[in-house]
């Protein structure tokens, strides 16, 4: 078995640095924003092989109108690795239990063509807390 690398602090910098010139498109001009969550147990489960995998299909795809973001621990850490995808005028939609493979679909189906990939679908719409 092949032992997979761990995160590091200097990684993540990389990271940021790599997705830096997707997140500067303003609030509302882009296609599509993804969030990849890598809280502690996101990372542990393999969300770093989800964030490459999506920034590799974005590439592929030269699409420069995708917003790429991080978050923290989205609590639901028996479901990570874990993304959201948040299309204009839509309810966000939270995907787990992710793979590199179900990522590359996801941006195919849903980032780039609308169409929602409900087989990895966890949640469709914002929690609220009152």
């Amino acid at each position: 078995m092949a032992e997979k690398k761990k995160l590091r602090i200097q990684d993540l910098a990389k990271i940021r640095e790599k997705t830096k010139s997707l997140m500067t498109i303003r609030e509302g001009k882009g296609r599509a924003r993804v969030t990849v969550h890598m809280g502690t147990c996101g990372i542990a489960a393999g969300a770093r092989d989800i964030m490459d995998a999506l920034l590799d299909e974005i590439a592929k795809a030269k699409v420069q109108d995708v917003i790429v973001t991080t978050s923290g621990c989205a609590g639901l850490c028996n479901k990570e690795p874990m993304a959201t995808v948040e299309l204009k005028n839509k309810p966000p939609v939270k995907y787990g239990d992710l793979t590199a493979e179900k990522m590359r679909k996801i941006f195919a189906q849903h980032v780039l063509h609308g169409k929602m990939v409900t087989e990895f679908v966890l949640a469709v719409g914002s929690e609220t807390m009152y």
